[in-house]
Order: C-alpha cells, then sequence, then structure tokens
C-alpha cells in the first residue's frame, strides 16, 4: 500500500525550484474512519444526521459534510431527542454519554481507537489509585474526553513550563499519559522535567502519541534543513497540524506556515525560496495537498520529490453499530474506504 493516494507529477524545473513532498502526510487512519462513519451513515439513514463537535479538525471537510446533510452542535442538548448523533473521532466524556442516553439519542462512537486506548488506561490506573498527569492542551476535545473518564484521578499538564509548580498527593503512584497528537519532542521535554521532579513517575504500557502524528512529524524533521518554506495544509485548531509547523522551524526550515487550502499561501512566502516543504496534518483531505501543488507548479516548482519516511498500512472498521446496520442493508463493503482510496 503507498504512503498516499494517486501518483504526482514531476517536472524538472529550468531554474532549480523544487517542492519535497513529505510521506507519509494527511488521513490517519482514525479520521478516516470518522469521515467514512459520516459519509455512510448520511447515505444509510438519510439527512441529517448529528455530530457532536467538529467530527475532525479541518474546516474543509465539516464544510463538506454540512453541505450533505450533516448538522454539527456542540452538546448533545441541541440534538433533537431520539435522534441519531455521532461522536467525533476526538473522544467523550462518560458524561456526554450518559447525556445522550437520556435524550435517547442513537449514538455512533467515531472516536479514534488509538484515543480509545487512552481513555482505557485513565480508567485502568485511576482504579488502581494512581495519580495520572495528562499531558496536553487543557480545553482540546480529546483531553476533555480523557480528562472525564477520571477527574478525581487527573492533573492536565500543559507543557514544560508547568511543571514546576506541580503538587501531587503521593509521588509513589504517579503515571503520566498524554493526548494523541502531541509533539513527540515537546511531549518528551516534559515527561524528562516530570522525572527530575518525580523520579519514580512511571510510563504507560504503550506509547500513546499517536503513529500518524509521529510519522507526520518524522517526514517533515527529514525535509525540514533542505527546505526554505514549508508549507503545512491544516486547521487552526489542529493540533498535529500547528505542531508541524513548529517541528518544521525546530528542524531547520528558515520558514514555514500553515493554511487551510490554496488560497491562503502568501506568494511572499515564496520569494527567492528554491525549496519548498509540503505537508499536511492528519485531518486534510488529499485534494487540498494537490490544490496547493498546483499552485506551486504555477510558480515554476514543477519538480516534485517525495520524501518518504514511513509506509503506513493502518485501517480502523466503522464503529460496530453502524457496521452492523450497513451489514444489514446489504451495504456493508469489506475493504475500508482508505484502502480503496489508494487502490
Amino acid at each position: 500500500m503507498s504512503a498516499f493516494p494517486g501518483e504526482v507529477s514531476s517536472t524538472p524545473s529550468p531554474d532549480g525550484k523544487k517542492v519535497l513532498l513529505a510521506a507519509p502526510r494527511g488521513y490517519c487512519a482514525g479520521v478516516d474512519r470518522a469521515v467514512d462513519a459520516v459519509e455512510k451513515a448520511l447515505e444509510l439513514y438519510g439527512a441529517p444526521v448529528y455530530v457532536r463537535k467538529e467530527i475532525v479538525h479541518n474546516r474543509f471537510v465539516v464544510e463538506t459534510l454540512s453541505a450533505r446533510g450533516a448538522i454539527f452542535v456542540d452538546e448533545t442538548d441541541e440534538v433533537p431527542e431520539g435522534a441519531r448523533v455521532v461522536f467525533s473521532a476526538h473522544g467523550v466524556s462518560p458524561a456526554v454519554h450518559a447525556a445522550a442516553a437520556t435524550r435517547s439519542l442513537q449514538t455512533i462512537d467515531a472516536t479514534c481507537p488509538l484515543v480509545t486506548k487512552v481513555h482505557k488506561e485513565a480508567v485502568r490506573f485511576a482504579a488502581d489509585d494512581y495519580e495520572i498527569l495528562l499531558i496536553g492542551h487543557d480545553g482540546h476535545e480529546e483531553v476533555e474526553g480523557t480528562y472525564g473518564e477520571a477527574p478525581d484521578h487527573i492533573q492536565i499538564v500543559n507543557g514544560p513550563e508547568e511543571v514546576a509548580a506541580l503538587e501531587v498527593k503521593n509521588p509513589d503512584r504517579l503515571i503520566w499519559l498524554s493526548q494523541t497528537t502531541l509533539s513527540v519532542d515537546e511531549t518528551m521535554e516534559t515527561v524528562n522535567l516530570l522525572r527530575e521532579r518525580f523520579p519514580n513517575l512511571q510510563d504507560p504500557p504503550s506509547d500513546d502519541i499517536c503513529y500518524a502524528t509521529q510519522n507526520r512529524q518524522g517526514a517533515v524533521k527529514e525535509m525540514a534543513p533542505g527546505s526554505d518554506v514549508v508549507i503545512v495544509v491544516g486547521s487552526a485548531n489542529s493540533s498535529n497540524s500547528v505542531r508541524l509547523v513548529e517541528v518544521a522551524l525546530e528542524y531547520g526550515a528558515r520558514a514555514a506556515y500553515r493554511v487551510d487550502k490554496a488560497d491562503q499561501v502568501d506568494l511572499a512566502w515564496l520569494e527567492g525560496a528554491r525549496t519548498v516543504g509540503l505537508t499536511s496534518g492528519a485531518s486534510v483531505p488529499e485534494i487540498l495537498v494537490r490544490d496547493v501543488l498546483q499552485l506551486l507548479a504555477d510558480q515554476g516548482y514543477t519538480e516534485v520529490q517525495t520524501i518518504t519516511t514511513a509506509v503506513e498500512n493502518v485501517a480502523f472498521s466503522l464503529p460496530k453499530n453502524l457496521r452492523g446496520d450497513l451489514k444489514a442493508a446489504g451495504r456493508l463493503e469489506e475493504a475500508p474506504r482508505r484502502a480503496r482510496r489508494q487502490a
């Protein structure tokens, strides 16, 4: 399976201008599953289908699904009683599930399985009376969902700057977990500082930062030193997209910018630049990257060199109840959407 769908044309540029195109980039398996869940729900049940919060943090995806009949709401009390609602890829707390049940909502839980893993870790360690230091951004939907699993046992640590002021109940019963979409480097900086203060701090049983986040950051680390400018396609509320800009600058890019789509690229950024790095966050459809590639080609960046640092073949099945309804209707496709898109 290729690291990304389709082929990218490349023509040598007479003045040496080129694009370094990161691979992997764009949709991860969890995002693909969540978007697919909304699309399939609309096809099977018809509009409207309600979605709590943005299904993934990408403006284009939300606008596209809205045009097809998805209605995005902030909370379950905005959903008509008995209606169908999809929970986003970022996950929700038990309180949200309970609120949905009181309104007899038909729920489709599109939480990324890797986020669900962190939720289960929080429940498990809270049950064993551990205090949990959750490294993540306070207010982010994923962090809110994880925190809600065991609020009496969790402290949120936003970053290295908060470590010195932390107070814990028992430094010998302490474990850290993390938001899945953080920068690997920043997370480990926080962990190292935590371990200096609390030597008996335990690690989670497995890495919480998701494979896709690490892979996209790895590709940027590889291409940044050779890039005059790095352009990251992704929305402002996409944590992993914002981190890619930071990683590009940290690893040697002379400049780095985030855009939602091609029409936000400022051509002034390209002045004097011979090499442009290009990537996209884990919730970005490939069409938006292709639009930026076309814009760059129009500016003379016709040579495209793919920087491949990993090949992804992860796919997650649809939520169980949606899958069952699709099967009963004879509309369940065997191949995951991600595999079909890359065929």
